[in-house]
């Protein structure tokens, strides 16, 4: 319900854009490859907030840079509030029991700089050291109680699975577009790149002083001092927090939009095309939901995960591979991951007019012209 206005001014000798990732704003204030500023420029935006709590994240999208100028530290979260996420019992206080972890992998040359040139990888560019929040080996210290996470793959390639030193499980509350119907119960989490959740971890029910959150290689992403003179009482989190559903209608529409992502490297493309600025690949209405079915083709090396994303909407997944998906990917979604093989069929509403991107989130993909656009109209 907020009215926003931002000023964005391009300090950089080259030229950027801002992208809102994750948020329902109109197509000319989205921050696109069409929305170019130029070095020393400014530009403003103003929009009303119409979507529920939610941590998003922002991050420049130039037509063939944005692995570049993400790599070298163009990113940062928003958070979005309301009141029904204010009443909810979920821990709330941030720098105490609410932090968060934008989680990404760099490389640092021998003058200790950040060097995309030496590292980029046409496929995506993995780096061989963890940065949470920006910073290099990383301690957090909590007390004896529910902390909540709230994490962002902002890699440009990398995946991370996410689980816990001592095998504790943990609650899934949020995915990308906000608050599950309920708490997911697990004991490790994937997100790919662009990807969020929010997780609580039960400090009080740890017996050992020290714990780290650990990627699936065993790299601990984050370690733990429990402090125990902080010990609080902690509330059970609420079993109801939304009440997001597939609707008949939505279950029983036919896909109008199909797309086929496919190769990797600099062979990358969607619906055998690359990415070009003056052609509209699809249209649709605003505020009429349609059904895209989106297909990671297999190669003969096996292929790789795409992690698809959407912009300026919130999309719920109908179905992987024409399963119900799970519970952890049963509320809005803005990123979804496909493995080699894998077709799932997204509900896809947009509540704003104008010109938006979908693409492959790994962001040489991206680069390498895996993205088209779709005009949305009244």
């Amino acid at each position: 319900g907020q009215n926003v206005h931002i000023n964005t001014k391009n300090s950089l000798d080259e030229e950027t854009t801002f992208h809102w990732h994750g948020l329902k704003i109109p197509g000319h204030s989205d921050g696109g490859p069409h929305s170019v500023v130029k070095p020393g420029e400014s530009e403003e935006i103003s929009f009303k907030v119409n979507q529920n709590a939610a941590t998003l994240w922002f991050h420049p999208h130039p037509e063939g840079n944005t692995a570049q100028q993400v790599f070298n530290g163009l990113a940062g979260l928003i958070y979005i509030e309301d009141d029904q996420k204010k009443k909810l019992s979920l821990p709330k206080e941030y720098g105490k029991n609410d932090f968060p972890l934008i989680v990404q992998d760099k490389t640092f040359d021998e003058d200790k700089q950040l060097n995309f040139d030496e590292v980029k990888n046409e496929d995506g560019t993995m780096g061989d050291t963890l940065l949470v929040n920006g910073t290099v080996n990383p301690r957090l210290t909590v007390g004896k109680e529910k902390v909540r996470l709230r994490i962002l793959n902002g890699s440009n390639m990398r995946n991370y699975v996410f689980k816990l030193s001592n095998h504790q499980p943990f609650k899934q509350i949020a995915s990308d577009g906000g608050l599950l119907n309920e708490p997911v119960e697990l004991t490790e989490l994937q997100l790919t790149p662009s990807e969020r959740a929010e997780i609580v971890i039960d400090f009080s029910q740890i017996e050992d002083d020290e714990l780290s959150l650990l990627t699936g290689d065993h790299t601990a992403v984050l370690p733990f001092k429990v402090n125990d003179t902080d010990e609080e009482k902690s509330e059970g989190l609420p079993k109801d927090m939304n009440t997001i559903s597939i609707s008949e209608e939505e279950m029983n529409k036919k896909v109008s939009k199909e797309l086929v992502l496919d190769g990797m490297g600099e062979d990358v493309t969607i619906n055998g095309k690359k990415f070009d600025m003056n052609r509209i690949d699809f249209t649709q209405k605003k505020g009429e939901t349609e059904v895209w079915e989106v297909y990671n083709k297999p190669d003969e090396m096996g292929g790789m995960i795409h992690p698809f994303h959407i912009h300026g909407t919130q999309f719920k997944v109908i179905s992987i591979n024409g399963e119900k998906p799970p519970a952890n990917e049963q509320g809005y979604k803005d990123t979804i991951s496909l493995d080699p093989g894998d077709r799932v069929k997204l509900a896809v509403k947009f509540e704003e007019e104008g010109i938006y991107m979908y693409h492959c989130h790994i962001l040489e993909h991206e680069d390498n012209g895996m993205m088209g656009q779709v005009k949305v109209e009244n």
